[in-house]
C-alpha cells in the first residue's frame, strides 16, 4: 500500500513571499530588479496562478536573504514535516 504524504500549502507559501516583500517594503518591480525575475513571474507566483520553478525560488531567497527552507517551510503548515513523529 502506497502512503501518499499531505497536500503542500502552496497558499501558505504565497502568503509567506508576499509577508517577506511586504516587509522590505518592495514592490514588485524592486523584487524583480533584486531577484532577475519578471514583474509578470512575480506576480503570477504571489497571486497563485502558478507555483514557480525550483529556479524561481532560488532566485527569490537570495533576493530576499533567506535560506531557501524559510521559503518552503510553510509549504508543511498544517502536518508534520517528513521525520517529525505527530505521536
Amino acid at each position: 500500500m502506497t502512503i501518499f504524504p499531505p497536500d503542500p500549502d502552496f497558499t501558505a507559501l504565497r502568503l509567506e513571499l508576499a509577508r517577506l516583500r511586504a516587509e522590505r517594503g518592495w514592490t514588485y518591480d524592486e523584487l524583480a530588479s533584486r531577484s532577475g525575475l519578471s514583474r509578470r513571474t512575480l506576480i503570477e507566483v504571489e497571486q497563485g496562478r502558478t507555483v514557480g520553478s525550483l529556479k524561481t525560488w532560488h532566485a527569490l531567497a537570495h533576493a530576499l536573504e533567506v535560506p531557501v527552507d524559510h521559503l518552503f517551510a510553510p509549504l508543511c503548515e498544517g502536518h508534520a514535516p517528513p521525520g517529525e513523529s505527530t505521536e
